[in-house]
């Protein structure tokens, strides 16, 4: 299997200044339409009863933020992969995410560790409800690997936004716990990236869905847009 390709997507991302996490959405600078070799995200769809499918709105919200505020070439609609398909293979970038269960085949967890092998990378994000399960089912895709905390020093959380204190709180679920990001690493590249206690991606949705305060939103898009950034260059 080749290794996926992220070195031109990443030649088109051009970061301005780093700036702080509560700075103030900044004037669009394009409005072009994208290309068929547009930067894509696919949604991961899994077994277990889990609800991957959630605020379908919420990638496409935070790549019309990515192509507004920076000069990478996206794809700002919403798109899902089969998690059983090779389709998975075409997309540099899976998200997964969901309130429930997942459960992984053997097949599906050795599809997903080729996946990952092979260049890709995996964003998760706990909309309540999926931590046990994802946390037990990516030991089942790298059961050599743990998840890892990475400290608030790590270069995704300042590479075009600054974070200094790590992974931000979209939405506070009352039980105490700080938010926190975790990766897996395959020899020095971050290959899955995992928040907890966060719910980054509900800032993604349009304001009507959540009523998140407009600065809780403009965070959550800010620290998407790293994420990204951080993907498609490291």
């Amino acid at each position: 299997m080749k290794k996926l390709v992220f070195g031109l997507l990443a030649a088109l991302f051009v970061a301005g200044k780093v700036c702080s996490a509560s700075a103030q959405p900044l004037t669009s600078r394009s409005s072009e339409t994208s290309s068929p070799s547009a930067f894509r995200i696919a949604r991961l769809q899994y077994d277990g009863g889990g609800d991957w499918y959630n605020g379908p709105l919420e990638e496409p919200t935070l790549l019309k933020f990515v192509k507004d505020f920076t000069k990478l070439d996206v794809s700002a609609n919403y798109h899902f992969a089969d998690i059983n398909s090779d389709e998975i293979f075409s997309y540099p970038f899976l998200f997964l995410t969901g309130h429930g269960n997942i459960h992984f085949t053997d097949a599906q967890a050795g599809r997903l560790r080729r996946y990952l092998n092979d260049g890709g990378f995996l964003y998760a994000d706990d909309d309540y409800g999926m931590n046990d399960s994802f946390i037990r089912e990516i030991r089942r895709v790298f059961p050599e690997k743990s998840l890892f905390p990475l400290p608030f020093s790590y270069g995704l959380y300042h590479c075009v936004f600054n974070f200094p204190n790590g992974t931000p709180q979209t939405h506070d679920w009352g039980d105490k716990q700080s938010p926190m990001g975790y990766g897996i690493f395959i020899g020095d590249r971050l290959a899955v990236f995992y928040t907890a206690e966060s719910n980054t991606s509900d800032g993604w949705d349009p304001p009507e869905v959540h009523h998140d305060p407009e600065p809780k939103r403009t965070e959550a898009m800010q620290f998407g847009t790293n994420i990204i950034y951080w993907a498609l260059t490291h």
